[in-house]
């Protein structure tokens, strides 16, 4: 094909889960690709790392609904592909009070998308979950089949090698700090900090939470993404009622609508230790964090200790992770052309606001939908273009507004 060494169809730029998945589908349908990571492979430094997260189909937003439909056959083919297991099947309850505006519009989207849930008062929720879920009055229960469990790092690490198996080069410690025009012969001209150049007919930039910083440096457009650092709690299950909690045991992914909103997976990485966290965090710069342990919430104890009927130990986290959230203000994802003087040919995914991991798959799809073909096949993405921020400063404006996201709000 003409091709020299430092020659691609497209540069992915940012090797996390996203890039790491969109060089997947761009070399599955044969595109030369390139994927560059600033850091090692596999690092802890961003968003996609750690031992699980919690895939779900319940949004209050219905137009997530068809792409987590979308990623559970994904998952299921992908690791089909690669040989073994990143997604753990389980159910999903979400949990709040009764008149919850954003618990309400989850029930609805559940109607209008004809997906199978049930909606359960106090004590159908005890006899639902053996007594292993508990509720105050007044508030309602909500439980979907249609749960589970994604090891992140796992994944992360599937689709890289499912990019290289289809010819993907990947290359780590490759830090961007340029993308400009080639004004001779079109495409672009991927600058990295150590002097490498490489061109591209097309390029995607999933740089994470490091997506405002490339993106302003490279074409002066101010993205509203927030890096927030967030604490990842595991407790202790208390000594003879660990099974019961365990995903082996068939207990669920949840959520809770109260303030602020939590949210956890089974006993599954660890064994005998429940993640129990809160969504949100701190700003942060990511190339200046403190890797504090930061503070937990009395109000996240207070939640354990009553939720599971003191079977688990409430005193203090046994085990603390710590992850970043790349954050817009209506915490939807931004999936794009940059434009400019780029026009159609860089292609950015960010702002996936701590709940875009499940999706990744459909992700990568629509990335390499949008830089190939310039749209995106069955996906509406008016939600989600950068545009939506010069009409509201706040971006998508939602009618459900009792949902308390951020940790800094909660404490």
């Amino acid at each position: 094909m003409g091709y020299s060494a430092d020659e691609f169809d497209v540069i992915v730029v940012g090797a996390g889960v996203m890039g790491s998945s969109t060089a997947y589908q761009l070399a599955k349908r044969g595109q030369k690709t390139l994927l560059l990571e600033q850091f090692d492979f596999l690092h802890h430094r961003g968003s996609s790392h750690g031992e699980s997260r919690t895939i779900r189909a319940t949004y209050p937003e219905d137009y997530y609904h068809d792409m987590v439909n979308e990623s559970y056959q994904m998952w299921e083919q992908a690791q089909s592909e690669i040989g073994f297991r990143v997604y753990f099947k389980a159910r999903h309850v979400d949990m709040g009070p009764a008149d919850a505006k954003s618990l309400l519009a989850v029930i609805s989207t559940c109607q209008r998308k004809s997906m199978p849930h049930q909606v359960l008062d106090r004590q159908q929720v005890t006899e639902k979950f053996s007594g292993r879920i508990d509720i105050p009055e007044g508030w309602i229960g909500v439980s979907c089949e249609h749960g589970g469990v994604i090891k992140p790092t796992k994944a992360v690490s599937m689709f890289q090698m499912l990019a290289l198996k289809h010819g993907a080069f990947l290359w780590d410690n490759m830090e961007v700090n340029g993308v400009t025009r080639d004004g001779v012969k079109g495409g672009v001209i991927v600058s990295t900090s150590n002097g490498d150049k490489f061109w591209g007919k097309k390029c995607v930039v999933t740089a994470g939470s490091w997506m405002r910083k490339l993106v302003k440096k490279v074409s002066g457009v101010e993205l509203p993404i927030q890096p927030l650092e967030t604490n990842v709690c595991y407790w202790r299950i208390k000594e003879g009622h660990e099974a019961k909690y365990a995903i082996e045991s068939d207990f669920p992914t949840f959520a809770s609508y109260g303030k602020p909103y939590m949210y956890g997976t089974p006993s599954l990485e660890y064994p005998g230790l429940i993640k129990v966290a809160v969504h949100g965090g701190y700003p942060c710069d990511p190339d200046k964090r403190t890797w504090g342990p930061g503070v937990i919430p009395s109000s996240l104890k207070q939640w354990i200790e009553e939720t599971f009927r003191g079977s688990v130990d409430s005193s203090g986290p046994a085990a603390t992770q710590l992850c970043v959230y790349s954050m817009t203000p209506d915490e939807d994802f931004v999936l794009d052309f940059l434009g400019g003087e780029f026009g159609k040919d860089v292609v950015i995914g960010g702002g996936f606001s701590g709940h875009g991991f499940k999706m990744a798959p459909v992700i990568g799809r629509i990335l390499a939908d949008l830089v190939l073909t310039g749209k995106a096949e069955g996906i509406e993405l008016k939600h989600f273009r950068i545009a939506r921020f010069k009409e509201h400063p706040g971006g998508n404006v939602k009618d459900f507004e009792d949902q308390v996201g951020l940790l800094t709000s909660a404490l």
